[in-house]
């Protein structure tokens, strides 16, 4: 069985237009021809700086900038900075790291160990006198203090709490009651009277301020807003159109100014270089170069074997005048060394060994 087909959403349909007006279609073609007329110059002039900015950039700002920029820096941090860090470090190292170091281990260590040691005794007597000492006396003062505090409450409970209580049951209460009732009518009264005013400047302001806005939105800026807002379009889409024309026409003058200035300068030099400079550079490589090159390589060979035989004339020379002077040189001498041999190596035989005697 096949597997099941993934739920696939179906491709989303473009929007369909609005009705075009009569005045959109008038407005478009004079629009369009005018916005061709003065984006196409426009086009080119941008085109061509386009072409020109890349070819100056690839050919002379780009290895100006890196020449200027770049190299300097990786020549400063490379031969500067880097050998004067390390150079640091290892000044660092030997002047620093290495007396803290042994700071560290000779003086700071014994004595933190002598101030823990220290603090060990000290921490142990104040935890006897804690425990012996301070937690009776403690003791002591909680109960005090909570003899006391009974003593307190009882009295501000009879003294200030009750009387209290009577004085915000029998007094304030009805008191209040009677302050929030009169509260209540005044509020509607306010309330009544401004409901009233407030509908007389809401009718009057409608027809003084509200009307008058509507029927101008409604009947002018509306009308207005929507012309504008065609010819706006008009004048987009106009644009945008007209530069896309502007780049066709552009590349095509573009292929039309390579293709002249192919068939004027490309074209000419390649021929001469085909059918004039390549001829010309075969017969003066295969009649001057290459006979002038076996020439020197011939050259070459000779004076080679020249230079030999002179240093074997020489080397036989001084060989001659050596021997003439000192004589003829002796030949090593063979000597014959016999090996000690013991009991149990005699059956086996002699063994005899030659050296040569210097």
């Amino acid at each position: 069985m096949d597997a099941p087909r993934k739920f696939e959403k179906p491709p989303a349909r473009p929007s369909p237009r609005p009705p075009e007006g009569c005045l959109a279609v008038a407005i478009r073609v004079p629009v369009r021809i005018v916005v061709l007329v003065l984006v196409v110059p426009v086009r080119l002039v941008w085109d061509g700086l386009v072409a020109g900015g890349r070819f100056l950039y690839r050919t002379v700002l780009r290895p100006l900038a890196r020449a200027v920029f770049v190299w300097p820096w990786v020549t400063l941090w490379r031969y500067v900075v880097v050998p004067l860090a390390k150079a640091l470090g290892w000044l660092a190292n030997l002047l620093v790291l290495v007396p803290l170091g042994w700071l560290y281990r000779h003086v700071f260590t014994p004595v933190g160990h002598g101030l823990a040691r220290v603090a060990r005794q000290v921490g142990g007597g104040l935890a006897w006198a804690y425990a012996r000492v301070l937690t009776p006396v403690g003791h002591a003062c909680a109960w005090v203090v909570n003899g006391v505090a009974a003593g307190v409450a009882w009295l501000g409970r009879y003294l200030l709490v009750v009387p209290a209580g009577w004085l915000y049951a029998w007094i304030l209460t009805p008191v209040g009651h009677a302050v929030a009732w009169c509260g209540r009518g005044l509020v509607w009264l306010v309330r009544a009277v401004g409901t009233g005013v407030g509908f007389v400047l809401y009718w009057a302001a409608r027809i003084l301020l509200v009307l008058p806005a509507i029927g101008l939105w409604r009947w002018v800026l509306t009308p207005v807003g929507r012309v504008l807002a065609v010819v706006g379009r008009e004048v987009w889409d106009a644009l945008g159109h007209a530069w896309r024309i502007a780049g066709h026409i552009s590349l095509a003058v573009g292929r039309a100014l390579g293709t002249l200035f192919r068939w004027i300068f490309v074209a000419p030099v390649s021929w001469v270089y085909r059918t004039v400079l390549t001829p010309v550079g075969h017969v003066v490589r295969d009649l001057v170069l290459r006979p002038a090159a076996e020439a020197a390589r011939a050259v070459g060979r000779v004076t080679r074997q020249v230079l030999t035989a002179a240093r074997e004339s020489a080397r036989q020379a001084r060989a001659d005048f050596r021997r003439m002077v000192f004589g003829e040189p002796r030949q090593p001498e063979p000597v014959e060394l016999r090996e000690p041999m013991s009991d149990d190596t005699r059956t086996l035989g002699r063994s005899t060994t030659v050296l040569t005697k210097d």
